[in-house]
């Protein structure tokens, strides 16, 4: 080890913070200070540990702070479900039904019983409130569910507005030779084969806008979160067909739809929110480090990517209004496919390469902490040459990882704090296969 990396390795080691156990976070919540936005990442979509530090960080905000919902990297109509079980609707009769609109690839991200300890816990929260309006909700942030949200857009039509849904269904009848996959629409139309479907769908969320009042009062029943989440619906149709129909002009153009699509949702539920709760609404947001982690600190900036921790920074004004927590780990297991559409698997996690990120919080040798990172002149400038950084998302492939899950990145400039976790373990999927053998370390979830 060279003396500028072993000087770097003591720097880091005298600004971490050991944390004894997955519920210790206190020392996280303390560097959160008054963010009214807080946005919590993950190394992998697979991860047991990185599912429950974030789950006992989200209680605290919500029982301490007053957070007002739980906004995940998941499509809208889904999530939507969840909340309204979790917000005392009867139709399911436990978290694992509720999570049951999970159905398309990656279905462990979010059915798993992780997840379900946090539905569970949203739920008895809930039923302690007795102002509705003070009530926990779990919302989408996500883009894909293009049936999806144009079948919620015109059944909420049909209960409020007839006429108005036979507008809707007509328009949204544009899409109806591609079938139940987007990306066929998206192939015609970027090869020219098709007319494309952005008038009619800029249409109806125009027509839904517009139309607050009306159907807000019609009958007297339809209640402002429902016209809403309606609009939510539209909007996630508009920006689809926009994601669809650019996604074949290159990565740079969808991701950044994408994720300004995320933003934006994340905007316009915080504004919701706020209304009804008549003042400032604070949000707790669960995604990937690629999308939670500032781009502009990442080698993916010089190629013209934007993202949601980006924009967040940009968009709410005002010191520690927003706060980005990284998660990263050295080894253990994760839950990820081979393939995409291919079947989940507990996969071995390479341990972290040398110049990396992992690698240096490794050699720390504290297991799990949490290390400042906002506001550390001293640490940016001694790591203001960069270092790899492992991402792995809902497909992992160890025999190319280097070129599949690394990229370079100014740490201090991603996030305002990263907890790093040493040795990790694969996160426990509701529909795990057969062969899927439980962890020897422990039986999660323990009173589930």
């Amino acid at each position: 080890m060279s003396r500028n990396e072993d000087d770097l390795l003591q720097m880091v080691r005298g600004a971490s913070q050991s944390m004894a156990g997955l519920d210790d976070v206190e020392s996280i919540l303390e560097r959160m200070g008054e963010a009214r936005v807080v946005l919590l990442g993950e190394a992998t979509h697979g991860t047991h540990e990185f599912y429950r530090l974030r789950t006992e960080i989200t209680k605290r905000l919500v029982r301490e702070r007053g957070f007002a919902a739980v906004a995940v990297e998941a499509d809208w109509p889904d999530a939507l479900r969840v909340s309204r079980y979790v917000q005392g609707g009867e139709k399911d009769a436990d978290a694992g039904q509720a999570l049951g609109g999970f159905e398309r690839f990656p279905r462990w991200m979010w059915r798993n019983a992780e997840t379900v300890e946090l539905v569970e816990w949203l739920r008895a929260y809930n039923g302690t409130q007795t102002d509705p309006v003070r009530r926990v909700g779990f919302f989408g942030l996500d883009l894909y569910s293009l049936r999806a949200s144009m079948a919620a857009v015109v059944s909420y039509l049909e209960a409020v507005d007839p006429p108005a849904a036979r507008r809707a269904r007509a328009r949204y009848g544009c899409f109806d030779n591609f079938g139940d996959d987007p990306q066929r629409y998206g192939y015609a139309t970027s090869l020219g084969l098709s007319e494309d479907c952005e008038v009619q769908v800029l249409q109806q969320l125009s027509e839904l806008a517009a139309d607050f009042e009306r159907h807000l009062r019609h009958d007297g029943t339809a209640e402002e979160d429902e016209l809403f989440y309606a609009q939510q619906n539209a909007r996630v149709v508009k920006n689809a067909e926009s994601y669809y129909r650019i996604m074949y002009q290159g990565r740079t153009d969808s991701w950044n739809q994408r994720d300004t699509h995320m933003a934006d949702t994340l905007e316009a539920l915080v504004a919701h929110l706020g209304r009804r709760r008549g003042g400032q609404a604070k949000v707790v947001v669960w995604a990937h480090n690629s999308h939670v982690g500032d781009a502009r600190a990442t080698i993916w900036s010089e190629r013209g990517q934007l993202n949601l921790g980006q924009l967040m920074r940009q968009r709410i004004h005002g010191g520690g209004e927003v706060f980005l927590l990284g998660f990263t780990t050295h080894s253990g297991t994760v839950a990820a496919a081979a393939d995409w559409d291919a079947p989940v698997e507990r996969k071995q996690l390479r341990p972290s390469r040398h110049a990396s990120v992992e690698r240096l919080l490794h050699e720390c040798g504290l297991g799990m902490f949490m290390l400042p990172l906002a506001g550390d002149r001293r640490l940016r400038n001694a790591m203001a040459g960069g270092r790899l950084e492992r991402a792995v998302g809902v497909v992992y492939r160890p025999e190319t990882e280097l070129l599949s899950h690394y990229f370079r990145v100014l740490l201090p400039r991603q996030f305002d704090a990263v907890v790093h976790v040493d040795h990790t373990r694969a996160l426990h999927p509701l529909d795990a296969p057969d062969d899927w053998r439980a962890d020897e370390e422990e039986t999660f979830p323990s009173g589930l």
